[in-house]
């Protein structure tokens, strides 16, 4: 998104400053000269940041804080100090601003203040959205099954606690949707909802990213970076794939959910925070502990409040309700008017193994609404893996007297075959992680990039 700034100075040398350094670094950049000019500026337009300096002639930066907040309520406000006027800049903290420079300025110092408020702006608009269409949100998890009804009946009356949750169910049965529900009919909702993919990052990243770093702490530490627990402080942090988080990372995160607090790698200051953890996984964590692969406290920690998500071929009732709720969903998303599906394609639905659970009848569906030129879709309106009935099915030459390790490889590899090389869906297939896959490629020596 493109992120507007205001720059307020009365110093045009100051303000020139502003303006190159910041359009350089690719903002779109409007200069005023006051503080009145730029009240006049915010109540003909909105801004996402304003840069401001402190003392100046006529009305000051702090009451042009105080009325730009009146103004627009969300915008960003940083103020420009000298160090004689530090105490002020403190008040101008205290009254909403979100960061302050001091005088002089340098170029690198501007734009990595401006760059931490642009994160701000982009994950809380992420946010705002996803409170604005929480309906139709809630509405994603659907299902009239007794299994979907005790996730619903969790929902409502663990909203509001504290306590950790842990999120089960094969891949795309639809954790997420669960855990972003519980945060948004909870008492946290105006605060962050943030995610942390633990299988989608090298694990020497996940640290960083979960408890963020100081400057210098490593090579490439160039500025300091705050993590996804800063982030979600007040909030609620989702650990997807919890499964796939570091052996050796997972007492630094027990400690965490113990205590409530932490270090930045490279700096010794405990920072507390009150975060509400979901984790999902989907893979049985009792045997990840058996196999020495998790540690069994987090396990505890995490499983105060357990929430499994049965797969879709567990709960064939829903499958009419889901499949009337995406085709409505994807009408509107494409102009289209289809009216619904054929009763030999429900049958079929209701015949199918679904290994990609919801996830795989939605892309179905929504395939076929695209695609589709006629007013019902037909059999021929969806792939033909779903006529053969299991997509494991068509995957032969297993033998006897083949080695488990050759079995495995030749498993692996056909499914990435039949998947046209798609680790994410070869994964889903083989109810495996798309880590697993890359390592188990790694191990066979062989390189298969994305299609």
């Amino acid at each position: 998104m493109k992120i507007n700034i205001l720059t307020v100075d009365d110093e045009k040398i100051a303000n020139d400053f502003f303006v190159e350094t910041l359009s350089r670094a690719g903002y779109i950049v409007e200069p005023a000269y006051s503080a009145e000019e730029a009240l006049e500026k915010l109540k003909d337009r909105p801004f996402d940041i304003v840069v401001s300096d402190i003392r100046m002639k006529g009305m000051d930066g702090i009451e042009l804080l105080e009325e730009a907040r009146k103004l627009q309520p969300d915008v960003v406000f940083i103020v420009v100090t000298a160090y004689g006027t530090v105490e002020i800049a403190v008040r101008a903290m205290k009254l909403g601003a979100y960061d302050f420079l001091l005088k002089p300025v340098s170029p690198d110092a501007l734009e990595i203040v401006v760059e931490r408020a642009r994160e701000l702006i982009v994950l809380k608009n992420e946010n705002r959205r996803l409170r604005s269409d929480l309906a139709e949100r809630y509405q994603d998890i659907v299902g009239k099954s007794p299994k979907m009804k005790e996730v619903f009946e969790l929902i409502q009356t663990t909203a509001n606690a504290r306590s950790t949750v842990l999120i089960t169910g094969e891949s795309g049965t639809g954790k997420e949707l669960v855990a972003r529900a519980i945060h948004h009919i909870s008492e946290r909702q105006d605060k962050l909802f943030v995610t942390l993919n633990c299988a989608a990052l090298p694990e020497n990243l996940v640290e960083a990213e979960l408890f963020g770093y100081e400057k210098g702490a490593f090579t490439g530490a160039v500025r300091q970076h705050k993590g996804r627990f800063e982030a979600a402080d007040g909030g609620t942090l989702l650990l997807d794939e919890i499964s796939e988080m570091p052996k050796g990372l997972q007492a630094k995160l027990l400690r965490v959910l113990q205590e409530k607090q932490f270090e930045r790698i490279g700096s010794t200051v405990s920072i507390d925070v009150d975060v509400r953890v979901i984790a999902t996984s989907n893979r049985n964590l009792k045997e990840a502990i058996q196999q020495g692969r998790f540690r069994d406290d987090l396990f505890y920690r995490l499983n105060v409040i357990p929430i499994t998500i049965v797969p879709l071929r567990e709960r064939t009732e829903d499958i009419p309700l889901l499949t009337s709720h995406f085709v409505e969903k994807y009408n509107k998303e494409n102009g289209k008017s289809i009216s619904g599906v054929d009763e030999s394609v429900l049958r079929l639905f209701m015949k199918y193994h679904w290994p990609g659970n919801v996830r795989e009848l939605e892309n179905y569906i929504e395939r076929a609404v695209v695609t589709s030129t006629s007013n019902v879709l037909t059999r021929p309106d969806f792939p033909q893996e779903l006529s053969l009935g299991k997509l494991a099915d068509e995957i032969s030459g297993l033998a006897v007297g083949m080695t488990l390790s050759d079995g495995e490889k030749f498993l692996i590899l056909k499914t990435l075959e039949k998947c046209d090389g798609n680790k994410t869906r070869a994964a889903e297939v083989l109810n495996i992680t798309p880590r697993t896959i890359r390592n188990k490629l790694a191990e066979y020596n062989l390189e298969q990039d994305e299609p």
